[in-house]
């Protein structure tokens, strides 16, 4: 719920030269009062009233541009002001100043365990800020630190509930699907910081990777994966090209093989094209057979 209200006040710009002519004419008044002999209530009464008119220039105060001013009167909130300029209140009104700029924030490495269970280091960036002053400023203690507590806390939770890398396909990943955890993200962080008054325009992460005591395995691990998927390509080639070429000797009648020898052909064809060093060439200098 939005508890935050507008407050209209009157321009400084008017107030001012006002508040100053009162004040001249009241010196001039008790002056007057003076020089002439009057009656002394007069004179008590003047200087009551300049005193007034000085109270009133308390009234005074500025707002900067993307800032505003929240008013209490007595301990009761009773408006903001986003209006920059140079404005006049109520004197007795106190003024908190709330920045509605864009802010950013960047948590520590947090180290965590994803949803596999393996300790990773993960940091974030949040990009925020306050829309609502009432909330920013009554309904937390320290807004700016309860960004802070409440974005890494979601960014724990995060992490926890996905793997750092997807080993089923289809699968959300931290390192995969960066779009989609940021906005996942964003999501979480905007729920816990509504209560706040603060809006979340972004969220990423800026830093993942697997905690020092298990990189080297995992690394050994990713190598391992990395191989496996580049021997089942080679071995895939591997295949046609014999395929091919079987069909290719058949077509053009250049050598009939029975069954064995063609075993003896794919397989001698499969290590020279999936060895992962260069074969050594025999010539055979007899017969197929022999």
């Amino acid at each position: 719920m939005n508890h935050e209200k507008a407050r209209r006040t009157i321009s400084g710009w008017l107030m001012l030269p006002l508040l100053i002519v009162v004040e001249v004419l009241l010196v001039y008044a008790i002056y007057s009062t003076i020089a002439t002999d009057g009656p002394a209530w007069r004179i008590v009464a003047g200087a009551i009233l300049l005193a007034v008119t000085g109270l009133l220039f308390v009234g005074l105060f500025t707002v900067n541009p993307n800032d505003a001013k929240a008013l209490l009167l007595l301990g009761r909130y009773v408006g903001t002001v986003k209006e920059a300029g140079f404005h006049w209140a109520n004197p007795l009104l106190t003024k908190k100043r709330v920045s509605l700029r864009v802010r950013n924030f960047e948590s520590s490495r947090l180290k965590v365990n994803d949803h596999d269970g393996n300790p990773i280091e993960i940091a974030s960036v949040v990009v925020w800020r306050v829309v609502d002053t009432f909330d920013a400023l009554f309904e937390v203690d320290d807004y700016a630190h309860y960004v802070q507590v409440q974005s890494e806390g979601a960014l724990r939770t995060l992490a926890a509930q996905y793997p750092f890398d997807a080993h089923i396909e289809g699968e959300v990943s931290l390192r995969g699907d960066t779009l989609a955890i940021a906005d996942r993200l964003k999501g979480e962080l905007q729920e816990r910081l509504a209560h706040a008054g603060v809006e979340v325009l972004e969220a990423r992460i800026n830093h993942l990777a697997y905690a020092p005591e298990i990189a080297a395995a995992m690394l050994q691990r990713q190598q391992a994966g990395a191989i496996i998927a580049a021997r089942q390509r080679i071995v895939e080639g591997a295949v046609g090209m014999v395929e091919t070429a079987l069909e290719m000797l058949a077509s053009r009648n250049v050598i009939e093989l029975d069954d064995e020898r063609k075993a003896a052909m794919v397989s001698n064809l499969l290590v020279v094209l999936c060895g992962d060093r260069s074969p050594q060439p025999i010539v055979n200098t007899g017969t197929i057979y022999h």
